[in-house]
């Protein structure tokens, strides 16, 4: 394990008066509830009761301020992350900044699987075997046990946190002999569950479902969600998912009506709540949300997006280059990464460029910032100070 600071900080601590440490909390609270993560990480250094505070899983609870984008990149610069605060969608001024991996030389081909609780979960892309919990303004890090080894593994991975238990859980779902994609059947498959604070994987039986590899998890409710892969001679798709607390799969009944019956779409949460982006024709977009979580009646298409083509994408097309990526190789047109304070949506396009969108005036407005990478893949990622530790507790 390794920690430290993911930014280069200044040894010399600030002249600050002693009242520092008498300040309120509430006081404190106030103040440091303002600054984005990143200023957060300097300013736990000026004094004990900053630290304390900013240290606090209660305090961090996914608040805005804390609330980051992180690129996965994968060009110019092959397999680095990267990050920019939310609070930086007002202006775009500000720049991406670098993130650390500290695990590089173990792990220098990864998968980003997913974002819970101030803590990424990484996967090695190459041969299946590592899987790495990672806070990326910590340094800190945590390789898991290995699992059972399979021929030929096709492995769909998450990451999830239930508020009731109080415990972190990964999953890993294998599929052996490499049928999962091209014959759209499997040999085996098998499901392993890894609790944050235990020393062994546990096989919890198999799945009927067959997933979509890629970062399509969305967790709401104590649960992790994908999207299967249409079966043969049955072109629709479920929403498959996870109960984190009975270990159970569960299928998320969809409306028996509209756009949700196509095999085309992706899951987001919005304002808390299971989305479904489903592309349609002309290069348009349906957003269906379920707001009231299991109730099939509850799904209603909320957002409206039209055809759009990011600025740079345009002025690029002719000098693009087809590269082996793994990235480019699972892009998909438009993903809708989450939906800002303001209302508006924010959009990947291609894993080239981001957009937000305006629902109510359907207006696009290209987000660009200094030093964003060629090709990306996005996660919303609320950050913490939160040690490793702290999942052992």
């Amino acid at each position: 394990m390794s920690a430290g600071s993911a930014f280069p900080l200044h040894n010399k601590k600030p002249n600050l008066p002693h009242q520092m440490d008498n300040l309120s909390h509430d006081v404190l609270r106030h103040i440091l509830s303002r600054l984005p993560i990143s200023s957060l990480i300097r300013f736990q250094y000026v004094c004990r009761s900053w630290r304390l505070l900013a240290q606090n899983p209660q305090f961090l609870d996914q608040h805005e301020n804390f609330r980051c984008l992180i690129f996965h990149c994968d060009y110019p610069i092959r397999n680095h992350l990267c990050f920019v605060d939310f609070p930086a969608f007002k202006q775009q001024k500000q720049p991406v900044k670098r993130i650390s991996t500290p695990f590089s030389a173990t792990m220098p081909e990864y998968d980003v699987v997913g974002s819970c609780n101030g803590f990424l979960c990484l996967s090695d892309s190459l041969y299946n075997e590592k899987l790495f919990i990672y806070n990326p303004f910590t340094r800190e890090y945590l390789e898991l046990p290995k699992t059972k080894e399979f021929p030929n593994p096709d492995v769909v991975c998450g990451i999830g946190f239930h508020p009731q238990t109080k415990q972190f859980k990964v999953i890993k779902i294998v599929y052996s002999r490499g049928f999962r994609r091209i014959q759209r059947r499997v040999h085996h498959s098998e499901v392993q569950i890894f609790t944050l604070g235990s020393s062994n994987w546990r096989s919890v039986g198999r799945i009927s479902h067959h997933l979509a590899h890629g970062q399509s998890q969305a967790i709401v409710n104590g649960r992790l969600h994908w999207v299967s892969l249409p079966r043969r001679h049955h072109h629709g798709r479920t929403i498959v998912s996870f109960d984190l607390a009975t270990e159970e799969f569960i299928d998320i009944p969809k409306p028996d009506y509209g756009s949700l019956s196509r095999c085309n779409y992706h899951l987001v949460i919005l304002n808390g709540c299971l989305s479904a982006a489903v592309y349609c024709t002309h290069g348009k977009m349906e957003i269906w949300v379920m707001e009231q979580y299991g109730v099939k009646e509850s799904w209603v298409k909320r957002f409206n997006i039209g055809t759009y083509m990011p600025k740079s994408i345009k002025q690029e097309a002719s000098e693009i280059s087809f590269k082996v990526s793994k990235i480019v190789l699972r892009s998909k047109i438009v993903k809708v990464v989450c939906i800002l304070k303001s209302g508006e949506l924010l959009l990947e396009y291609r894993n080239r460029a981001l957009v937000l969108f305006n629902p109510t005036t359907g207006k696009f407005k290209d987000v660009i910032f200094e030093g964003m990478p060629n090709w990306f893949h996005t996660v919303v990622h609320f950050a913490s100070l939160n040690r490793i530790d702290s999942l052992f507790e």
